[in-house]
């Protein structure tokens, strides 16, 4: 159960970083709003702690400059 667990906040962050190279979103806290809409239930969770947000910040920023 766990397991599985794992591999849906792992599916979550993934979906997170592929919303944050979009360029469509200015920040962690917007791409988590995003995933909440598209029926992640696990969204918040799957963006705890401060290494997967300033990750997904990055990849916004760094997307918007292109």
């Amino acid at each position: 159960m766990l397991h599985d667990n794992d591999r849906g906040l792992q599916a979550a962050r993934t979906r997170a970083y592929a919303l944050a190279e979009t360029g469509r979103y200015d920040n962690s806290h917007a791409v988590e709003q995003a995933l909440i809409a598209e029926g992640w239930p696990n969204a918040a969770r799957a963006l705890e702690g401060d290494h997967a947000r300033k990750a997904i910040g990055e990849r916004c920023r760094a997307a918007q400059a292109h």
